[in-house]
């Protein structure tokens, strides 16, 4: 018998040696992928990153890294264009995605094959102000006053810039700004607000810190901004011009090196991860209007369009009652000016509006 029992937990040992290197081997490596983000929604991709890692272990069994690199957005387009690496680009305006398609690193359907056109969050470009606005200010017009310091980043770096110019300048063209309405009136307003920029950083982010250091009366920035700042203890106010602009914010997959890496698989997750209810309600928590039809309706925002199965087995969002997205009179997109194509180098191409005005500025 005893002799039976010894056999029997010989091959228990044996089955159990065996059986353990399958399951090692079973097991996937690790994977690393790289996310080149513009520097505005660093924080948000802080609680989306480990939400997407806990999906992807679930999902797959397999680990997976994300390095970060955050930069302004066409700063990193053109290091992604240069030779950075990266696997996913998260920036802050299509031209910067658009370039890596040029350049053969990203596919051109990178539009069409998600129900998002690309965008994985939107904002407006607002004010914010000092605490109990000393200088009264409420709208674009009264940017141009004598002795109001202005801060925004610069539109050679930055893609927040660009959206920041383009909202001041639509607003004017559209006759929202008294005494500068239309194409005429509308240079001419950039001309007085150009006059009065105080520092120009070169990014979104670096811009609005240059504000929360006593720098400037008025910041032109995201609404996006203004929660995250005040949500730090930031103590500002925050103003919703009565036209503005609808910022929409890219994101894709760059295709060649995820090839070249051996990463398409998760970099794709990653990507459609963005556009989950969990990662949408993220982004929404840190200020970004979601573009998720059900994140969207938790804050009482419309389906934007977006036509999307619900997912059964998403969570329920509730809205972050700290976090509101009204809306204005006056909200136009891009199509004003043309479309990107267009708007880019009439307004920061080398001889665009407002590159002549910044350059007139400057050299006087």
């Amino acid at each position: 018998m005893a002799r039976a029992r010894l056999l029997v937990f010989t091959l228990v040992v044996l089955t159990v040696l065996a059986v353990v290197p399958v399951f090692a081997q079973d097991t996937p490596a690790p994977v690393t992928i790289t996310l080149a983000g513009y520097a505005v929604p660093r924080e948000a991709y802080g609680d989306i990153i480990p939400l997407f890692q806990r999906y992807w272990q679930e999902q797959t069994g397999q680990q997976v890294i994300v390095l970060e690199s955050y930069q302004g957005s066409g700063a990193q387009s053109r290091a992604i264009a240069g030779g950075f690496e990266a696997d996913v680009a998260a920036l802050s305006i299509e031209p910067d995605i658009t370039r890596l398609v040029d350049a053969g690193l990203v596919s051109e359907d990178w539009k069409t094959d998600n129900p998002y056109q690309g965008f994985a969050t939107q904002s407006l470009v607002v004010l914010a102000v000092r605490p109990d606005n000393p200088l009264g200010i409420t709208d674009w017009a009264d940017l141009a006053n004598d002795g109001v310091q202005v801060i925004t980043p610069d539109p050679a770096t930055s893609g927040g810039a660009q959206w920041n110019i383009l909202g001041a300048a639509g607003a004017a063209a559209r006759g929202f700004v008294p005494g500068y309405e239309g194409e005429e009136g509308s240079a001419n307003f950039l001309r007085a607000l150009a006059g009065n920029i105080a520092v120009l950083d070169r990014d979104g982010r670096e811009s609005f810190l240059t504000f929360e250091r006593g720098i400037g009366d008025v910041a032109i920035t995201y609404e996006n901004e203004v929660y995250a700042g005040q949500a730090a203890g930031g103590e500002y106010g925050l103003i919703y011009p009565a036209s503005t602009i609808l910022i929409e914010n890219p994101v894709a997959v760059i295709d060649s090196y995820v090839d070249k890496h051996g990463t398409r698989e998760v970099a794709e997750a990653f990507v459609q991860f963005l556009w989950s209810v969990e990662a949408q309600a993220a982004f929404a928590d840190h200020g970004f209007r979601p573009v998720n039809p059900t994140v969207r309706a938790a804050y009482g925002l419309d389906d934007g369009g977006v036509e999307v199965t619900p997912d059964p087995n998403a969570p329920v969002i509730e809205a972050n009652p700290s976090i509101t997205f009204p809306a204005v009179q006056d909200l136009f997109t891009i199509a004003e000016f043309g479309g990107w194509a267009e708007a880019r180098p009439a307004y920061f191409g080398d001889t665009g509006i407002f590159t002549q005005i910044i350059g007139e500025v400057q050299g006087g």
